[in-house]
């Protein structure tokens, strides 16, 4: 009964912490490619090879249904993979359909027209990658019309998470803020398109002021997971074991880990 989540590296754990609360007794299969990380600088053809290839992984470790805690995967591979990869009986989600509901407060799977939001100026920071796609903005405008997304390339904040230099994070995150704002002013809302960002909400919000709501993406994703396996019960895999597997050497990510979600956690060889 296990469900797979998947990151180019550490980020995605954020989201499969916050899963882990809202869904308590399913198994969790969680695969960081970090080997490969960061994805927001490769092409849209490494990034979708690499993601199939790691959603494979994770089939086979008992997933029936495969999290893409990835923005830059959900950007750059999901569509193509949906369209004619995902082997019948699979599937595998990404995590900007639940964070533009919560954004423009639709209900989970709400699939009416698109029609005007409350929120009109959205600041959207993300991986090159994530941007380059403007996956955002194609899922947005089927959901809101009337919406200008101002998007900021945040080049460097996952390497210094990865890496554990949040000094050199707040730093880039106040350097990337000021350039956003530049461009636009008076956002009414902003968008932290990477799963390593919640670890920076605070510098976010305080680089963008009191007045801007910052939509983050684990608890959103946890609860659009939850409602989806209580409406398709039959995608929860077979897998009864959680697991954490890494691509990259996993006592040096095992560590890193452990210091990114302040709890002990042991990664095994992908």
């Amino acid at each position: 009964m296990a469900v797979g989540i998947f990151d180019s590296g550490l980020g995605g754990l954020t989201v499969l912490d916050a899963v882990a609360k809202r869904l308590p007794d399913v198994p969790l299969v969680y695969l960081g490619d970090s080997a490969h990380a960061p994805y927001g600088v490769r092409t849209p053809d490494d990034i979708y090879d690499l993601t199939t290839k790691a959603s494979q992984r994770l089939f086979d470790a008992g997933c029936d249904l495969v999290i893409l805690a990835c923005n830059t995967a959900s950007a750059a591979a999901l569509r193509r993979m949906q369209e004619g990869w995902v082997p019948e009986g699979k599937r595998v989600l990404g995590v900007f359909v639940p964070l533009i509901e919560a954004l423009t407060e639709r209900q989970w799977g709400d699939n009416s027209p698109p029609r005007e939001v409350d929120v009109k100026h959205v600041a959207l920071f993300a991986t090159p990658a994530t941007v380059s796609s403007r996956a955002f903005q194609r899922e947005l405008a089927f959901r809101a019309i009337g919406v200008d997304v101002e998007a900021q390339a945040c080049g460097g904040v996952v390497d210094a998470i990865e890496e554990g230099d949040m000094i050199l994070a707040e730093a880039l995150v106040s350097s990337h803020v000021e350039a956003l704002k530049r461009k636009m002013p008076q956002p009414d809302a902003a968008v932290l398109g990477c799963t390593h960002y919640p670890l920076m909400a605070a510098q976010f919000q305080a680089a963008l002021g009191p007045d801007v709501k910052v939509f983050s993406q684990a608890e959103l994703v946890a609860e659009s997971l939850a409602d989806y396996l209580e409406r398709r019960p039959a995608m929860v895999g077979p897998g009864t074991e959680s697991a954490f597997l890494t691509t990259g050497n996993p006592a040096q990510v095992s560590a890193r880990a452990t210091q990114f979600l302040r709890r002990k956690i042991t990664f095994d060889a992908a």
